[in-house]
């Protein structure tokens, strides 16, 4: 129930619209409800020959034309509702997952979050938007009905309502039974929405592998498992749903029993019996409709949990209440006996001590897994150390505004993420308003500048999805670009030019050193150009700084930084030591 009233709750800012539905809504069910009565009167009329007919003929075209109308603008106006439901939804959850930290997609499922952001909100859309008006209108409908008819009849209303009970009992159980099966449905759906996003998103592995028929397999397996499910709440509803229709007409047929004796015999006439047959009918339809909101509120409440289980997970990064103002930047950083692991139980750095003074250039180098990329990472505050703290300017980034803090410091990662857009759009992502004048020196200072003569349309070329149309290299440099042009106080480089080759890293080193002035950087990497950028050198080893120093002099003294640079380029090396 509390999944059900938090559900209700985005009906809030349109309780007028949905008031003006269910008004519309019980005009025409008033409008169906007095049909049955005018057509028993016209029987009536008929043997009587009270000469009324053509009136009760119009009125009863005129009803019915009304009660189109009704329902026209009923459904027009539950439409609405419905999709602003969606839409703020959807605009809800897409803003909460903007806000949750690094470390909860590193474990979340990206076809998961998809189903919860279209199928999941779908089911609830519906139900709110429809299901609701729909079981508002049919429990009026039968009370409006019931009323009518108790006052016509008490014995053929008896007649007619002696299976209502156990068409109560027999919805219960469908509920009961019906609610884990569409709960298990969209969990289902939601593994196959990930199993077809792994399958599309690394699509060129795939082919490089010729791995087709093991993700074939694996597909056909989610989606058998959705078959499965499905057909469990299928045979649910295949025994339910006609057993839920069959037992008004049981009804019905007690009716017809007992109105073939109490019409000969006075009675009723035959006029009251027509019409109390219509209204036994018009009851038949709100309960059917009744049994499929009860299907639509348990997929609705099963796509709720799923929704509400991410919007109740709070950021683990926390904006601070109250955060320090951000003003002249000198890009100074400390890690302060910072502990952290992505694993509880299980750290990567283990008190690490490092200062880097405003202005200056250092390289981290080390083995794989030392530790390298998660100090630029924590110097992002894309997640936060266990113990410890990392200061910028001596503030801890704890207490600065997250926004602010990612306009001063910015990291450029190895994969050069690109989005589906033109190549202006991707440099000028954190500039919109940068002229092109700027993008164009952004991407000369990347090294990339002959990109606008190699593209068809220049800046305006689309890259296609990751920027499929740019090879691994060009990616890089117009993802080092997009960074050179947010101008940040501190630079990240964390592999960045790892599939650059070595003359056009030569140059882009050449022009970061150029334009660096007084720029504080980390450079994570092992090769030699990009080490001789380096003020200084700064090897960690388990977690910790194991040494630093000069290029030249620290090889020179340092086995293992010799050994960890001569496999990235061992005749620059040399020279460097010489």
């Amino acid at each position: 129930m509390r999944t059900f009233r938090r559900l209700l709750g985005f009906l809030r800012p349109y309780r007028l619209a949905v008031a003006a539905s269910v008004v519309l809504a019980c005009g025409a069910l008033a409008a169906g409800v007095a049909i049955p009565t005018l057509i028993g009167r016209a029987v009536d009329d008929i043997r009587t020959g009270g000469g009324r007919l053509t009136t009760y003929g119009l009125a009863i075209a005129g009803l019915a034309c009304a009660r189109l109308a009704l329902s026209v603008s009923r459904r027009l106006v539950a439409g609405r509702v419905s999709l602003r439901v969606e839409l703020d939804l959807r605009d809800r959850l897409y803003e909460h997952l903007q806000r949750l930290e690094v470390g909860f997609f590193d474990r979340a499922q990206v076809g998961q979050l998809v189903s919860r952001a279209t199928v999941d909100l779908q089911a609830i859309r519906f139900f709110l938007g429809y299901g609701l008006v729909f079981a508002v209108q049919s429990v009026v409908t039968l009370l409006a009905a019931l009323a009518v008819m108790l006052w016509a009849s008490p014995l053929l209303t008896a007649a007619v309502l002696w299976p209502a009970p156990l068409l109560v009992l027999v919805a219960a159980r469908y509920g009961r039974r019906n609610r884990p099966a569409s709960q298990e449905v969209q969990q289902r759906m939601a593994e196959l929405a990930a199993e077809a996003e792994q399958s599309l998103s690394g699509v060129r592995v795939i082919k490089v592998y010729a791995a087709e028929a093991v993700r074939s397999r694996r597909f056909r397996s989610a989606a058998e498992r959705v078959y499965d499910q499905a057909m469990l709440s299928t045979r649910l509803r295949a025994f339910y749903s006609p057993l839920i229709a069959f037992l008004p007409q049981l009804g019905l047929a007690t009716l017809l029993l007992v109105g073939s004796r109490a019409v000969p015999s006075g009675a009723v006439t035959l006029g009251e019996f027509v019409a109390f047959y219509g209204y036994s009918v018009v009851l038949a339809g709100p309960l059917r409709m009744l049994g499929m909101v009860l299907g639509m509120a348990q997929r609705a409440v099963a796509a709720g949990n799923r929704v509400f289980e991410l919007l109740d997970r709070g950021p683990q990064l926390p904006e601070p209440t109250s955060p320090v103002p951000v003003r002249k930047v000198r890009g100074a950083l400390e890690f302060q006996r910072v502990w952290f692991g992505y694993e509880r139980g299980r750290p990567l750095l283990r008190g690490l001590d490092l200062r880097v003074e405003a202005g200056a250039t250092i390289a981290l180098v080390g083995p794989t897994g030392a530790g390298k990329s998660t100090i630029g990472m924590l110097a992002a505050r894309l997640y936060d150390p266990e113990r410890g703290a990392v200061l910028l300017d001596g503030v801890d980034v704890r207490r600065l505004s997250t926004r602010e803090l990612r306009r001063t410091v910015v990291l450029v990662g190895e994969d050069g993420h690109l989005f589906s857009d033109s190549l202006r759009a991707n440099v000028a992502y954190a500039r919109p308003d940068a002229s092109d004048e700027q993008v164009l020196a952004a991407l000369a200072w990347a090294g990339a500048d002959e990109l606008v003569e190699q593209l068809p349309e220049g800046l305006d070329t689309r890259l296609g999805e990751r920027g499929y149309r740019l090879s691994g290299g060009q990616r890089q440099r117009v993802a080092l670009a997009r960074a050179l042009l947010a101008a940040p106080r501190v630079l990240v480089l964390d592999d960045a030019l790892s599939h650059v080759d070595p003359a056009t890293e030569r140059r882009i080193a050449r022009r970061l050193r150029e334009t660096s002035g007084d720029r504080t950087m980390l450079i994570v990497s092992h090769r030699p150009t990009l080490l001789e950028l380096a003020d200084e050198i700064v090897l960690i080893s388990d977690g910790r700084v194991s040494a630093r120093g000069a290029f030249p002099e620290l090889l020179a003294r340092s086995p293992r930084l010799a050994e960890l640079v001569s496999t990235s380029g061992a005749s620059v090396a040399r020279t460097a030591v010489s």
